[in-house]
């Protein structure tokens, strides 16, 4: 780690953190607030996999569905209009929509091999991003004299890497430049989130091999055809397998790093209360050791 002790990150110069963990545990709100009061760089993962490496994908989706409206294909053949995405750290919807869901065309569903498909590149488009990290952390130091530095990496982080793997070259990457974060949530959170996820079940990224388990798991359970799948139903029943199956992965993560809780996450106010956060799952660690 590039900080062995409390001291070590109290006295640094250059505070450069990762946050990992499940989507709704804190990450955001931490990077937002640490922005927002002490003057870090905020390097969102999904921002970056949004707009460099998948806004092409995404842009010709919106046109794929505006060409098939008469007035809006004659627009777009003379150059007439122009269609974007317009995603933002908070609202990364044109992200998820594209990725989409598996199931029946008829009720917003992706059929499965392009939902296949659309994984990959969102797998391939992550790793990029997260290869990206050390040279934005340089650059908000050089361009805009940001000495403090947090990555918002993607919930499915845990995915595209090898945890177990000690010579992972993205781990590897990251940990050589920044203090892994995993935010941990309890059986109370998981509960929360599968609630959450019940009332408004979102697109997710899951690695090929879990995800071909669970589908067809899923198929057999329902005797259903794949262009008879609710899509909504089907990630209900994939979400709280996709929690049980991220939380060794993020543990494994988090032997490169410290762990911090997310009731410690909520109670964070400032970034001074953020640093003092740090400063004490670090004595943890060395206590533990």
């Amino acid at each position: 780690m590039i900080y062995h002790s409390a001291k070590d990150w109290q006295a640094a110069d250059h505070k450069r953190v990762l946050l990992f963990g499940m989507s709704g545990l804190g990450k955001t709100h931490l990077a937002n607030l640490l922005r927002e009061q002490d003057h870090w760089f905020h390097y969102s993962i999904d921002y970056r996999i949004g707009t460099r490496y998948m806004g092409e994908f995404i842009a010709d989706n919106f046109k794929r569905e505006a060409m098939k409206v008469p007035l809006l294909r004659e627009l777009l053949m003379t150059d007439s209009v122009y269609i974007a995405s317009n995603i933002t750290f908070n609202n990364l919807a044109p992200l998820s929509t594209y990725l989409g869901k598996p199931g029946d065309p008829a009720r917003g569903g992706v059929p499965f091999e392009e939902y296949l498909r659309r994984q990959a590149q969102h797998r391939e488009a992550e790793i990029s991003a997260l290869l990206d990290t050390p040279r934005f952390a340089q650059r908000a130091l050089d361009l805009y004299g940001y000495r403090n530095f947090v990555c918002d990496s993607g919930g499915s982080i845990c995915e595209v890497v090898d945890p177990d793997n000690s010579a992972d070259p993205v781990i590897t990457t990251l940990a050589a430049t920044m203090l892994l974060v995993w935010i941990k949530g309890s059986d109370a959170h998981r509960a929360e989130l599968i609630r959450r996820f019940d009332r408004a079940p979102k697109p997710i990224y899951y690695q090929p091999d879990f995800l071909r388990l669970v589908w067809a798991e899923y198929l057999g359970r329902e005797n259903l055809t794949e262009d008879r799948v609710d899509p909504d139903a089907f990630l209900r029943f994939a979400y709280a397998r996709l929690l049980d199956h991220r939380q060794p992965r993020y543990a494994a993560m988090a032997r490169r790093g410290i762990t911090v809780t997310a009731d410690e996450v909520g109670q964070v106010r400032d970034a001074a209360a953020f640093t003092a956060l740090v400063s004490r799952a670090l004595e943890r660690r060395g206590e533990d050791a």
